[in-house]
C-alpha cells in the first residue's frame, strides 16, 4: 500500500476522487501532492488555461492540428500513428500537460454517428493496432494516454442517458476487442468511460466493465476516469472502480462518497484503490519542456498524404498533367474543412489552402467559389460563375464535402447526402468539363451525385491543418495515393443492418444487427457497398503471388510475394481475413486479422510475411463466457480490400 494513503484523512482521500476545475486533479498540499493538467486531444491538443469548457467552443492554446482518426485510419499504419502519438506528446510537455485524452476506440457502427470522425474504423483489428500504436507514441514521451470512450458509444443522440443494449457475443468480439488491444499491447496509464448506459449499468459505475473485463480479465493497472460529466451515482461509482470524476462539480459526489463510507454501504478499501491509482497518476506528471514545432506540420503533411484514398480515376486523369490548365472550384478550396467539431477542435500553428498550394506547384489555376463554405442551399449566380471557369479549362477540381455544422460531436447526422449547394456545384460542372475531378473532405461516407459524371475522386477524409499542400501534392503526382478505407461506404443508408435500429429512442437502442457492422454485414449479406471496407487506388499496379502458409509458435505466418509492376513508387495493404467454413455459430463472411503495408519502388518486389495468433480464430463463447477455437476447416483470405480476394490458403484446426 501506498504510504501517503496512512497520512491522508478520509475526508482527504475523497477530495481526490474528484478533479479542482475542468482540466486538474485536486491537490494536498501538506503531504506535498501536486496537480496534473489534462487536455482534449485525440487529433491534437485543445488545451485551456483560461474559459474551460469540454464541447470546443472556448479559446485554447496554438497546437497542431493532425488528420482526424477517420482519416489516419485509412493509412493503415501503425508507425505513422506511433509518430503522430509522440510529437502530441512533445506539445503537452511544452504546455506542462501530463495527460492528453485520445485515443477514441469506438467501433463505427453507422455512418451517422456525429463523432465517427474521430474513431478509426468498423473492425475491432485495425482499431486496436491503431490505438495500441498512438498510446505507444504518447507514452514513450512520458505523457498519459487516455483510452476512450468505455463502452459501447456508438451514437450522440441522447448520450448522456441512451442504454446501449447489445448481446454478449457482438459485445465480446467485436465492441470490445479493439480496448482489450489497446489496453494489453500500449498499457495505457488512464481509460474514460463512456456517458451511456450499457445494457442497463451506466458505464461510469458498471463493476463488470470497470472491474470485472478491464481490470481482471485485461490487467489495467491505470486509472478510470468519467467522460465530462458522465457521472450518475458517485459512490457506486467507487464501488465499481470508477476513481477520478471530471471535472469538479461541486461538493456534493464527494460529501456522497463520505456520506456512504461513514454508513457503511461503502468500504474505505474501495476508496484508498481509487486514490491509490490518482496518486501513480500524480507520480508521472510531466515537468514542462521545450517542443520544437516546426517538424510537427510536416508530420501533419506526411500523415494527411497516407491517410488519403483515391476512390476513382478514369483514364487515369490523376496524377494531373503539368500543362493542363485547372479550374479550382469550391468553398473548400479557400477555406478548407480539415478538422471535426466538438471537444477535438484544435487552434491550429497554421492552415494550408489548396488553392494556394495548387499554385505553389507550378498549375495554370483560377479560383471560382461555387458555394460558400458555410452555405448549404445553392447560389445560382455562384454556381454560373463556376461553370463558365469549368468551360475555358482542361480539368475542374471540385472540392466538396460536409460542411461542420453537418457533423459533430454532440449530434448525429440525418443524410449521406452532400449539402444542395455542393452537389448542385458538381452536377453544373460534371456537365460542361468532362474533366472533373471531386476532391471530398468529410469526416464519414457520403453519397456520391452522379459518379459516372465525376472521372476521378480523392478523398481525403479531415485531413488536418496541412490537407491543402498534401492534397496538392496528391493531384500533382509527388506524392502517390495508398490509402485504404478504415470503413464500408454504403450506396444507400438503408443496406446498413444497423439503420433501422440506429438512434430512433432517446432512451434505449437495441444493437439487432448484433455482429454484422460494417464489411462483416455488406459481405455476409452480399450486399455491394459504394466502395468496400480496405479499397483504395494508386498510381502504380501491384500483384501478389506465391501465398503459402505455416504453422509458427502460438499461431500461423502468411508469407506471400508482392511487386510493384507498375511505373510509380507506391503502397499497398496487404489484408488477412480469415473465414471459418461449415460453422455451426453465426458468424460473419470473414474478418480482418492482420494486415502489412508495403513502400515498393517501381520494378521492385518483396517477401511479407504477417502472423496470424491462434487468437485470430477464436469466438466468445457466451455459455463458457471464454474465448473457444472451433474445430473444422478455415480459409485464409490475403486480399486487397475486403472484396477482392487475391490467394487463399486452407487450414485446419
Amino acid at each position: 500500500m501506498d504510504k501517503r494513503l496512512q497520512q491522508l484523512t478520509l475526508e482527504e482521500k475523497v477530495s481526490l476522487l474528484s478533479g479542482a476545475d475542468h482540466w486538474h486533479t485536486k491537490a494536498v498540499e501538506r503531504l506535498n501532492i501536486g496537480q496534473i493538467m489534462m487536455s482534449d486531444g485525440p487529433h491534437g491538443l485543445r488545451a485551456q488555461f483560461g474559459d474551460a469548457d469540454h464541447l470546443g467552443l472556448n479559446e485554447s492554446e496554438k497546437s497542431t492540428c493532425f488528420p482526424t482518426a477517420s482519416a489516419t485510419a485509412c493509412s493503415f499504419d501503425p508507425a505513422l500513428l506511433e509518430r503522430v502519438g509522440a510529437a502530441i506528446a512533445r506539445e503537452a510537455k511544452s504546455l506542462g500537460i501530463s495527460m492528453v485524452l485520445g485515443p477514441c476506440t469506438n467501433i463505427k457502427r453507422h455512418p451517422y454517428c456525429g463523432r465517427n470522425f474521430e474513431y478509426f474504423s468498423e473492425d475491432p483489428h485495425l482499431s486496436g493496432e491503431l490505438s495500441a500504436a498512438w498510446i505507444r507514441g504518447l507514452q514513450s514521451e512520458g505523457v498519459a494516454a487516455c483510452l476512450k470512450h468505455f463502452a459501447a458509444n456508438n451514437q450522440e443522440k441522447a448520450r448522456l442517458i441512451n442504454d446501449s443494449v447489445v448481446d454478449e457475443r457482438a459485445l465480446h468480439d467485436l465492441y470490445l476487442p479493439a480496448f482489450a488491444h489497446a489496453v494489453q499491447r500500449a498499457k495505457p496509464r488512464s481509460v474514460m468511460c463512456s456517458y451511456n448506459r450499457l445494457n442497463g449499468i451506466f458505464s461510469s459505475e458498471n463493476p463488470l466493465l470497470l472491474d470485472q473485463i478491464l481490470r481482471r480479465e485485461w490487467g489495467f493497472e491505470g486509472a478510470v476516469i468519467s467522460d465530462w460529466g458522465a457521472v450518475s451515482d458517485r459512490a457506486a461509482g467507487v464501488a465499481a472502480g470508477l476513481d477520478l470524476e471530471m471535472p469538479y462539480v461541486g461538493p456534493e459526489h464527494d460529501q456522497d462518497i463520505l456520506r456512504a463510507v461513514q454508513e457503511g454501504r461503502l468500504s474505505e478499501e474501495a476508496v484508498d484503490r481509487c486514490v491509490e491509482r490518482i496518486l501513480h497518476l500524480w507520480d508521472n506528471a510531466v515537468e514542462k519542456t521545450p517542443c520544437d514545432f516546426s517538424c510537427h506540420h510536416a508530420l501533419a503533411q506526411e500523415a494527411a498524404e497516407r491517410s488519403a484514398v483515391l476512390l476513382k480515376n478514369e483514364e487515369d486523369l490523376l496524377p494531373l498533367n503539368p500543362k493542363m490548365s485547372v479550374a479550382v472550384l469550391g468553398g473548400f478550396a479557400m477555406s478548407p474543412r480539415y478538422q471535426g467539431a466538438g471537444s477535438s477542435h484544435i487552434a491550429p500553428m497554421q492552415v494550408d489552402l489548396p488553392y494556394e498550394e495548387l499554385k505553389n506547384c507550378g498549375l495554370d489555376v483560377a479560383y471560382s467559389e461555387g458555394y460558400g463554405s458555410e452555405e448549404l442551399e445553392p447560389d445560382e449566380e455562384k454556381i454560373r460563375a463556376a461553370v463558365a471557369l469549368a468551360k475555358e479549362k482542361d480539368c475542374a477540381l471540385i472540392f466538396a464535402g460536409l460542411p461542420e455544422r453537418m457533423e459533430s460531436e454532440g449530434f448525429d447526422r440525418e443524410t449521406l447526402a452532400l449539402p444542395q449547394s455542393h452537389l448542385r456545384l458538381i452536377e453544373a460542372v460534371s456537365e460542361v468539363n468532362p474533366n472533373t475531378v471531386l476532391i471530398l473532405s468529410c469526416g464519414a461516407p457520403v453519397q456520391l451525385p452522379k459518379p459516372d459524371k465525376v472521372k476521378a475522386v480523392l478523398l481525403m477524409y479531415l485531413g488536418g491543418e496541412a490537407m491543402g499542400k498534401a492534397c496538392a501534392n496528391l493531384l500533382t503526382g509527388r506524392a502517390v495515393p495508398g490509402g485504404k478505407l478504415a470503413e464500408t461506404w454504403p450506396k444507400a443508408v438503408e443496406d446498413v443492418a444497423s439503420h433501422p435500429y440506429f438512434g430512433y429512442d432517446s432512451f434505449r437502442t437495441e444493437y439487432r444487427e448484433s455482429l454484422f457492422v460494417g464489411y462483416r454485414w455488406f459481405d455476409t449479406a452480399k450486399i455491394e457497398p459504394a466502395y468496400p471496407f480496405g479499397y483504395g487506388l494508386s498510381y502504380t499496379k501491384f500483384r501478389t503471388e506465391q501465398a503459402e502458409l505455416s504453422s509458427a509458435e502460438g499461431g500461423y505466418t502468411v508469407r506471400l510475394r508482392l511487386e510493384n509492376i507498375g511505373k510509380r513508387e507506391g503502397s499497398e495493404v496487404v489484408q488477412v481475413y480469415v473465414h471459418k467454413k461449415n460453422s455451426a455459430i453465426l458468424r460473419p463472411e470473414k474478418e480482418l486479422k492482420a494486415f502489412q503495408r508495403v513502400d515498393l519502388q517501381p520494378g521492385d518486389g518483396k517477401t511479407v510475411e504477417l502472423f496470424l495468433p491462434t487468437e485470430a480464430f477464436t469466438y466468445y463463447d457466451v455459455q463458457a463466457k471464454s474465448r473457444k477455437i472451433e474445430a473444422g476447416d478455415y480459409e485464409i483470405r490475403v486480399g486487397t480490400s475486403s472484396n477482392v480476394i487475391k490467394l487463399e490458403s486452407e487450414p485446419k484446426l
